[in-house]
């Protein structure tokens, strides 16, 4: 596992909390791995999900520090995704 990967398992866990999160959303790094996000929080994992997420290592990291809004990388295509837009953005939710 890339050291990409397990810190933005930990940086997501801290940002979903104890609560979980009521979908499934796989998010891809393009080059690095998969994350699974659910009801247990999330952990690095390629599973099925309501939801699949794909950006580089860069946007997903500048979403997750707050320096790149989500809905901004996906309407200039840094960030793709395929399935359930609902779930998608609860997930932008959580990372705003």
């Amino acid at each position: 596992m890339s050291d990409i990967i397990t810190k933005a398992v930990e940086a997501l866990n801290e940002k979903i909390g104890s609560d979980g999160f009521s979908s499934t959303v796989k998010v891809e790094i393009t080059g690095e791995g998969c994350i699974m996000i659910d009801e247990n929080g999330a952990r690095a994992a390629d599973e099925e999900a309501d939801c699949t997420l794909t950006a580089d290592a860069e946007t997903f990291q500048g979403m997750l520090t707050g320096d790149v809004n989500p809905t901004t990388a996906f309407m200039t295509g840094g960030l793709k995704i395929d399935g359930d837009m609902g779930a998608a953005m609860k997930l932008a939710a959580i990372l705003s």
